[in-house]
């Protein structure tokens, strides 16, 4: 799956590439109390990430690999 912006209130605050589409709606689920904790009112939605955002997160996938982490144990980053 492509790389993913999740964005509260319309800002983007993380950046992530889950496996499928069924992992980012557990995800986005399971995760809705934490993500909304500052803004318990803000709209939760994601959408494709744009070049910028997805350099962020390959930087950052790059490296998790570095120190021998594997692509299943990497998820995403904060923005």
């Amino acid at each position: 799956m492509q790389v993913t912006v999740i964005e509260i209130g319309g800002q983007a605050r993380y950046v992530v590439r889950p496996v499928d589409n069924k992992a980012l709606n557990r995800f986005l689920a399971k995760a809705r109390t934490w993500l909304l904790k500052d803004q318990p009112d803000a709209t939760l939605t994601h959408r494709n990430a744009d070049a910028g955002e997805s350099d962020r997160w390959k930087a950052a996938f790059d490296l998790h690999c570095i120190w021998g982490g594997d692509e299943d144990e990497f998820f995403g980053i904060p923005l």
